[in-house]
């Protein structure tokens, strides 16, 4: 690293640019280097703790990130963690459920607008009647949910633990919201019934099968994995189906010398960061919202201590039962 930087910046950063320069230009780091010294600095004033999700861009997810993993992990450490602050560098409802887990604590979302279009797609009078289509069905929400739609749930799941939940419950039928295909995969690995919505994540829908053969067609021996929000058709094709957090864990156990992950495009960034000898094919869809979160906002948020996630207390009580329960069964 040649780039000459301020004396505390050097400091603050000494060692960090070699977990991301091997997807980090040079050029890039003059520009990311000032603000992660700044953030780290502002955490320990804070005493606060940055969780990242997989989606992030790799200066966060690698260098100020305390925490790093899909939405179970990420609410699991939440409702565990010992910070007086809170910054999700994720989307509003992940921010919420942080908040739910840590009513006490102050929570932050860098940015607003980060929203996310499977959330946006169910509302609580939806829920509402569903249950009265379906009366004694119990409804399972995945949490990529506001919190309005989580307080009209009985549990919540994550795609990580959604066939887990499910079958939890005992019964023969579920509700399972919002996400079609989500849901689809869930009734493939399960005999119980799934009821399910038309809610769908403009990443992954965006992914279509002849997209999988492309990649075979041009990067032949290609190990490809999808997440489980894409279509039936790319789930069929694809080697593995599993969260987030199962692709990792495929790549690091299996070590395949190429593989696409068919899912959000800085996944794939993140992973290869760790794994520099693997090649990575990028069937890149971006996230438009996960890329409000930048690091001149987490600096923002942190000396500002806004924009501050709150959420009303009826509505925070019944949701918050929601997400305790799938946390209790994550931890099971």
């Amino acid at each position: 690293m040649t780039t000459t930087f301020a004396p505390e910046v050097a400091s603050r950063t000494e060692g960090l640019y070699e977990r991301v320069s091997h997807i980090v230009t040079e050029v890039e780091w003059r520009l990311y280097a000032p603000y992660i010294a700044a953030i780290l600095d502002l955490k320990e004033r804070r005493n606060a703790q940055i969780l990242a999700h997989h989606y992030q861009t790799p200066e966060i997810y690698h260098c100020v990130a305390d925490v790093v993993g899909d939405s179970l992990a990420l609410a699991q450490t939440a409702a565990a963690s010992e910070a007086d602050v809170l910054v999700m560098c994720g989307v509003h409802f992940m921010a919420e459920t942080a908040k739910l887990l840590n009513p006490e604590k102050i929570v932050l979302l860098p940015s607003l607008e980060a929203g996310c279009s499977l959330a946006e797609s169910i509302t609580a009078a939806d829920v509402r009647g569903l249950r009265e289509r379906h009366p004694g069905v119990p409804v399972v929400t995945y949490v990529n949910t506001s919190a309005d739609v989580k307080a009209e749930s009985d549990v919540c799941c994550t795609s990580a633990n959604a066939v887990r939940v499910v079958e939890s419950l005992g019964v023969p039928r579920v509700i399972f919201l919002p996400d079609e295909y989500l849901a689809h995969y869930v009734a493939t690995k399960t005999s119980v019934e799934i009821i399910s919505w038309k809610g769908h994540c403009e990443v992954h829908e965006r992914f279509t099968a002849r997209d999988i053969a492309s990649i075979r067609e041009g990067h032949p021996g290609t190990t490809v994995l999808a997440h489980p929000e894409c279509p039936p058709d790319v789930l069929q094709a694809a080697d593995f189906v599993g969260s987030t957090t199962a692709m990792i864990g495929y790549v690091a156990e299996q070590r395949p010398s190429s593989v696409a992950m068919v899912t959000e495009c800085s996944m794939s960034d993140n992973v290869a960061a760790r794994f520099p000898e693997i090649a990575f094919v990028r069937p890149c869809n971006l996230c438009p919202h996960m890329k409000r979160i930048t690091l001149p906002g987490i600096q923002a948020t942190l000396e500002n201590l806004s924009p501050r996630i709150e959420i009303p207390q009826q509505i925070a009580a019944r949701a918050r039962r929601a997400v305790e329960r799938m946390v209790a069964i994550g931890r099971a």
